[in-house]
């Protein structure tokens, strides 16, 4: 049972993080930080250069295909869910941070982070 949990959450965590970065960065939500429209916009309202964006992309990216080749490779999910945790708790810091949006706003981030969570501990 635990283990088609955490193969449920690894594959959410991998399918959400596909379409926020290839399918939508530049399409506007409402969770979007301030009045950005897009993730380039987003990411300047946090303060964070340009070039973050695509640092962070990748990276995201990059751990959302190891937790899918973690269906797989088990040895890999622990490692995947750990990074990506760490850049949802910085997701939901930035989000916090912005001064006058909505907790609400923190929401997604911080539902994949528990998702992470227990993905790192239960895989």
């Amino acid at each position: 049972m635990m283990d088609e949990l955490v193969m449920v959450l690894q594959i959410t965590i991998a399918v959400v993080i596909i379409a926020v970065w290839i399918f939508r960065p530049r399409l506007e939500t409402d969770f979007r930080a301030g009045n950005a429209k897009n993730i380039f916009e987003e990411f300047a309202v946090y303060g964070l250069p340009k070039w973050s964006v695509y640092v962070i992309g990748v990276t995201k990216l990059t751990l959302a295909s190891l937790l899918i080749l973690g269906i797989w490779y088990s040895s890999l999910v622990q490692f995947a869910a750990l990074g990506m945790g760490f850049l949802m708790a910085g997701a939901v810091v930035c989000h916090l941070k912005t001064k006058g949006d909505p907790l609400s706003r923190a929401t997604p981030a911080s539902l994949m982070l528990l998702m992470c969570i227990v993905v790192f501990y239960l895989g």
